[in-house]
Parts: C-alpha cells; structure tokens; sequence
C-alpha cells in the first residue's frame, strides 16, 4: 500500500530500476537510517528482495521505495531523489526532521 510519508521521485525511481536490472533484482530500494555518520545519523541505501509488512511504501516508475518503521520515525515527510552534479552521482533525502546535516547529505542530525 503506497505510503504519503515518504516519496520517490521519478528521477531516482528510473535509476533503481536500472541499477536493478544490471544485478537482476526487484526494483526495491530500501531506506534505512544508522547511528554515526558526521552528524549524529546516517542514510543507508540498499535493494531489497521484496517490502516487509510493517514498511512505509512509495512507489514511483516502476520502482519502489521501502523503509522500516524505526527508520520512518527519522525521515517521515521526506523525498528521495537521485542527482548528479560536479560532486558525482548519488540518492540523497530531502528530510524536512533534519535539524542539520554534513556537506555530503548523508548523514544528518535531529
């Protein structure tokens, strides 16, 4: 069932399916949010084989986007969008809980 607590765009939604047709996986990109990082918390991203019952769900594309409860409590409202620019090529969240985060938008604090 797609969840209005978190978004996939578009952009991020074609690069999931292509990084998972390369590795011949479902196009499931699981959110997940560890302790560390240089501000407190840290974005882990990783396919997955299919979405658990208690996930949060977005889809988009074709594609879909999955993340545990505890993981939710951190990044509910947020987006999830795939860039590239001079700095290379990643995921980042758009998390509107995120009191601060690091340079390289992958850890962030609340």
């Amino acid at each position: 069932m797609p969840d209005r607590d978190i978004l996939l765009t578009e952009n991020a939604a074609r690069r999931v399916a292509a990084i998972a047709a390369r590795q011949s996986k479902p196009a499931i990109l699981r959110l997940s949010v560890d302790g560390g990082g240089c501000s407190g918390f840290t974005y882990r991203f990783e396919l997955a084989e299919a979405a658990q019952a208690d996930d949060a769900v977005a889809t988009a594309g074709g594609a879909t986007l999955v993340v545990d409860p505890v993981s939710l409590d951190l990044v509910r409202g947020s987006a999830v969008d795939f860039v590239e620019d001079l700095g290379g090529a990643a995921f980042r969240v758009t998390n509107p809980n995120a009191a601060s985060g690091c340079g390289c938008g992958s850890s962030f604090s609340v």
